[in-house]
């Protein structure tokens, strides 16, 4: 049984950019990682994109691959720029982008 190839993080961000772009909520979201329970999403944003308030996974992180971002929890927001990683609360929370943007969501699911 062979391996699958490793993913590229710089391609799949710059092919969802150009998607973000071209779609009229300036958002496009790819399933990179599916095994067992846990879940790896890039999901690239156009700036002032968001994705409204929703239930937290059992686990998550959040790594900016490019841009800048809030999380935002309880009318609070916590501002992530290119590079930085930051677990997600569990409560309810959303995302905006400030500028064009692109992030890796990590997640285990139950």
């Amino acid at each position: 049984m062979s391996e699958p190839a490793p993913a590229d993080l710089n391609l799949l961000a710059d092919e969802h950019s150009a998607k973000a772009a071209a779609n009229p909520h300036g958002r496009s979201a790819h399933l990179l990682l599916h095994d067992g329970v846990l879940r790896q999403t890039v999901i690239a944003l156009r700036a002032g994109a968001s994705l409204d308030e929703h239930n937290a996974p059992v686990a998550a992180s959040l790594q900016v691959l490019r841009g800048r971002v809030s999380l935002t929890v309880a009318g609070r927001q916590r501002e992530l720029t290119t590079g930085q990683l930051h677990p997600v609360p569990q409560e309810r929370h959303g995302l905006l982008a400030h500028v064009d943007s692109v992030v890796l969501l990590t997640a285990v699911t139950a």
